[in-house]
């Protein structure tokens, strides 16, 4: 028994619909590429707007990452930074040299 869907497709014309939708998609797919982009270089433009750079002074007293030395092993639960250090010196590309408070 045909149905309504089976006995109403034009095969000449659903033929020249697919691949006009073909063609359509591949320029939805740049627009969607050329939006992405856009909204990046928004979203970019609004976060280094409000960022601020942290410079530290010789004398400052600072923490450093527990990633970088793993002196302590306490897993999940360990602390994730140790310290208090002093900033002795201020090289260059935010480096620093760093002191302990017991002096080494």
């Amino acid at each position: 028994m045909p149905t309504y869907r089976t006995t109403e497709v034009d095969v000449v014309n659903n033929d020249k619909e697919l691949r006009l939708n073909l063609d359509l998609l591949v320029e939805r797919r740049e627009v969607a590429a050329i939006n992405e982009a856009r909204y990046k270089s928004k979203m970019t433009k609004y976060y280094n707007s409000r960022v601020r750079g942290v410079a530290f002074q010789p004398g400052n007293f600072v923490y450093r990452s527990n990633d970088a030395s793993h002196t302590v092993a306490g897993g999940k639960l360990g602390p994730k930074w140790e310290g208090p250090y002093e900033v002795t010196d201020a090289l260059r590309n935010r480096a620093y040299k760093l002191r302990s408070m017991d002096g080494t």
